[in-house]
């Protein structure tokens, strides 16, 4: 992992990304790290499908620009 965590006031957003097509750094194991760290915290364990697929749409949301559908 590159950079260190944290913000800086003023600083210009990083997120969301352009949307190129497929990014191999959005894998499941991105998804289960996530989901552990939440846990981790205190939240309740992603246990259903829906839950799972909650996770990765929201992430997803977060990280890339919205594609256009027209």
């Amino acid at each position: 992992m590159t950079g260190a965590v944290g913000f800086r006031f003023g600083a210009e957003r990083s997120y969301p990304l352009a949307h190129a097509g497929p990014d191999p750094r959005f894998s499941e194991s991105l998804i289960n790290s996530v989901a552990a760290v939440l846990v981790g915290y205190g939240y309740p364990p992603f246990e259903s499908l829906e839950d799972w697929a909650g996770l990765e749409s929201a992430l997803a949301g977060y990280l890339y620009e919205r594609k256009d559908t027209t």
